[in-house]
């Protein structure tokens, strides 16, 4: 997309499945990792499969019960998809008279980063560059 000043810009964002380990979360990174939340959650399907088997035949389990598990059981899994951050991206290759840029920048969340994104283009086509002082997206160069 162009921009005010002519010049060329390639406006994206990509999802981003690890995060990025900072100085201020480091104390947070330690964690039990992958095989004690397989372990935990392993653990916890065997326990409703025993519940589920050992329970009598004349045991009715009401469907709103059912869907109440299912809300449960998929809370985490949807909110942790929904708050993933997004790397938002501005770069152009410049032109004669003004230099290359690349600007980059975190965002939390799907729709934040559609309207970052938004925001990224519209400051493009009005001012020539992709973001502000207080904007999630700061210069790389």
């Amino acid at each position: 997309m162009a921009g005010v000043d002519g010049r060329m810009w390639s406006v994206r964002r990509n999802i981003e499945w690890s995060l990025p380990a900072t100085g201020d979360d480091f104390e947070h990174d330690v964690d039990g990792g992958r095989g004690a939340a397989v372990l935990i959650l392993s653990a916890l399907f065997f326990f409703w499969v025993v519940v589920i088997v050992w329970a009598p035949a004349q045991v009715h389990i009401p469907w709103f019960l059912w869907a109440v598990g299912l809300v449960v059981v998929l809370f985490f899994p949807v909110r942790w998809y929904l708050r993933r951050p997004w790397t938002v991206v501005a770069e152009t290759a410049g032109n004669y008279d003004l230099p290359a840029e690349k600007w980059t920048g975190l965002v939390r969340g799907g729709s934040k980063a559609k309207e970052e994104l938004r925001i990224v283009v519209r400051r493009l086509r009005m001012q020539g560059t992709p973001a502000h002082a207080d904007s999630p997206l700061q210069p790389v160069n």
